[in-house]
């Protein structure tokens, strides 16, 4: 088994995730594992990192398959006893003008951007080592979403005892909303996206505050975190940032000093604590 620190983010054939894997390779100190989807872009992005004198390891993960998840988990397991540093970065989002039906865009970004984050957090969490960093990848556009929510769902949001089993129920009642076509009845915004990151920073919330509870002298900090408007397949090409830039505030958050108790459990734009 290797001592060498492991840090490993999801999603990082191209895009913000791409750059993370990239800052990571400059900056911290052990191995970095890109992971996506498709083999093929992943070995071909490990590649192009190579080209510019980085390394990076390439791991086949897609957070949509729990086999994939728990190959991931259980080959850190064995080959490092663990983990140090996690970005959940995979994520998708259909374009504006896509013509799928709302309720199957509802259940797609879902599935993905929150069950998949979900899903990846319920089997590497446990084995993030003392001192690890975890970053969820989120969007200012949850905290707008939020803001569109109606007075008693936002209030369900912001709550500090909120369960992940009442969260999942509440991203499971958004999906069955579209469906039936009553979803801003129930007061939900007109955004999948929005919903889906909401989901995944009041999920970041809770999940910091079990590690409060269950694993306190083991300093792990977690944090949603938005990584601003980027140029890339996902934001279009008239974002402000790049991806380099975008990876900021992850990294920033990845590579917190041992010594830091804070941020933990918050919602971080450009490097700065964020009310929810």
């Amino acid at each position: 088994m290797s001592n060498m620190p492991v840090a490993v983010v999801t999603g990082a054939n191209k895009g913000i995730g791409f750059a993370i894997v990239r800052a990571l390779c400059k900056q911290f100190q052990g191995d970095v594992y890109l992971t996506a989807r498709d083999p093929s872009r992943g070995q071909e992005a490990v590649a192009k990192l190579q080209r510019e004198g980085l390394c990076a390891l390439f791991h086949q993960l897609d957070i949509d398959d729990l086999q994939s998840i728990r190959v991931l988990r259980d080959f850190l397991k064995e080959k490092y006893g663990g983990l140090n540093v996690l970005v959940n970065n995979a994520g998708i989002a259909f374009k504006v003008h896509d013509t799928a039906p709302f309720a199957v865009q509802a259940e797609v970004t879902l599935k993905t951007n929150f069950f998949g984050t979900r899903n990846v957090c319920t089997e590497l969490l446990p084995l993030v080592k003392p001192y690890g960093k975890v970053v969820n990848v989120s969007s200012m556009v949850s905290s707008s979403a939020l803001g569109s929510c109606s007075q008693e769902l936002q209030q369900k949001f912001r709550s500090d005892t909120i369960t992940e089993d009442e969260l999942v129920e509440l991203m499971t009642k958004f999906v069955e909303d579209t469906k039936k076509s009553v979803h801003e009845k129930e007061g939900w915004p007109n955004t999948a996206y929005g919903v889906s990151k909401i989901g995944v920073t009041v999920l970041s919330r809770i999940q910091a505050r079990m590690l409060n509870e269950k694993r306190k002298g083991d300093h792990i900090l977690l944090n949603a975190c938005c990584p601003g408007w980027v140029r890339t397949d996902m934001a279009g090409p008239k974002a402000p940032k790049s991806p380099d830039e975008g990876a900021e505030t992850p990294v920033y958050l990845a590579l917190l000093p041992s010594d830091a108790d804070s941020p933990h459990g918050q919602f971080v734009s450009n490097k700065t604590v964020r009310t929810w």
